[in-house]
């Protein structure tokens, strides 16, 4: 790196959650910009509807993300409960303490964004990790959750949890063989189906 790239870098720290927000990818993650400004019209109507109170003074409130991806929304909800209620809570530690263990939950889309949730809530992909920002914490999941669940199907064969039919959800697209040439990605592509028809007449998929 040269003096001048050294200069044109040098205080610049990009926010990791806005690079990956902007990657092009199959899972849609929230900006924090955009988080944040939901998080202002949150404040907005508590303060409208609690005589003007400030919703991140309030130690009694509890948030809950019930899709986490990214942890953004937690993320950011944190650091605003953090400056809000430094009077209320003057030490520091137990401040954070308090949040992440009564006021901040989440749970995850899958097993891969309840670890990144973590890792931007409590900077750890462990809630009791070593470098986890709480010690109040006995569990690796902490306040962020994430458990699978298989479909369930009743009589009507629909999934009793999420709802789909079941001849659409096991049967929507055919098997790939290990020998075929093309990656999953664009089987997923060519999913309509004439298309996909040609498609597996090509790559003799049985």
């Amino acid at each position: 790196m040269n003096i001048e790239e050294g200069f044109a870098l040098r205080g610049r720290n990009p926010d990791v959650l806005t690079c990956i927000a902007n990657l092009s990818n199959d899972e849609v993650f929230t900006p924090p910009e955009f988080a944040n400004r939901m998080l202002d019209t949150v404040a907005a109507a508590w303060a409208a509807d609690h005589d003007g109170a400030d919703i991140w003074a309030d130690q009694t409130v509890k948030f809950l993300d019930p899709f986490t991806k990214s942890g953004v929304f937690l993320r950011e909800i944190t650091k605003r409960l953090i400056m809000g209620l430094e009077s209320e809570i003057p030490n520091l530690q137990e401040r954070v303490d308090h949040i992440l263990t009564q006021q901040v939950f989440g749970i995850g889309t899958t097993q891969l964004t309840s670890l990144m949730a973590r890792r931007s809530v409590y900077c750890s992909k462990f809630a009791n990790g070593k470098h986890s920002v709480t010690r109040r914490f006995n569990s690796e999941t902490g306040n962020i959750w994430f458990e699978r669940t298989e479909h369930t199907w009743t009589a009507q064969d629909k999934c009793k949890y999420c709802g789909p039919v079941r001849r659409r959800w096991t049967g929507r697209r055919p098997r790939i063989p290990r020998v075929c040439v093309h990656t999953h990605r664009q089987h997923q592509d060519s999913d309509r189906r004439a298309v996909w028809r040609r498609h597996a007449i090509r790559c003799n998929h049985r």
